[in-house]
């Protein structure tokens, strides 16, 4: 039987957010015993808590988030175990690891930091050798425990994002997978005519 592990950041009023972006605001504005219903609004950047990236963030690609195929946030997982590291950096085993089309995750245990602002200064980083190997594999989409995969000038982000790549930032739960080797990863973003959305990612453990 197959075991679901959600690895998203619950939406909440005032959640953490990149020192970068405006505040989320999420609030009831009808109430049952005086409007006869309930309703909450909603005002977020696409970029708060758990969210998919896409070229047309930092590239002058002109394919909105909810134009992507499904298909392209649907897959086999890879995980990669890379606790520890401040650069995470290619290693041979990966050659093994890693296919064409895979959604790999990086597994950085980065996520016991979130809502700190250390969660967003003192991050790790994907060298520019391990994003290479990610693009010669074809992989289809870049996951991590981290809220970003590189720092300005984003140079890692653009490499992945010139070869089709999509990130996904601010994972969580991710110790969950470890030591499984049969994962399917379901991230699917809103269907919203911009350049990335908050998403529900999901594993799907099938050993």
């Amino acid at each position: 039987m197959s075991k679901y592990i959600d690895l998203s950041y619950d939406i909440f009023n005032g959640m953490p957010v990149h020192p970068y972006d405006d505040k989320v605001w999420l609030y009831q504005d009808k109430f049952l015993d005086k409007d006869e219903y309930n309703n909450y609004k909603l005002e977020i950047g696409m970029h708060a808590g758990t969210h998919i990236d896409t070229p047309m963030h930092l590239t002058n690609r002109l394919t909105y988030i909810n134009e992507i195929p499904l298909e392209r946030f649907i897959g086999k997982g890879c995980l990669l175990d890379v606790r520890g590291e401040k650069l995470i950096d290619f290693k041979n085993e990966y050659t093994d690891m890693v296919a064409e089309n895979d959604i790999v995750i990086l597994y950085t245990d980065h996520s016991k930091k979130y809502g700190t602002d250390a969660y967003y200064t003192e991050h790790p980083v994907v060298s520019e050798a391990l994003a290479d190997f990610f693009i010669q594999r074809k992989i289809k989409i870049l996951g991590m425990d981290l809220p970003s995969p590189d720092s300005y000038p984003f140079t890692i982000h653009k490499k992945l994002f010139y070869s089709d790549i999509l990130i996904i930032e601010n994972l969580t739960n991710l110790g969950r997978l470890a030591g499984h080797k049969k994962i399917r990863i379901i991230a699917l973003p809103l269907k919203i005519r911009a350049e990335a959305s908050m998403a529900r990612v999901i594993a799907c453990i099938d050993d």
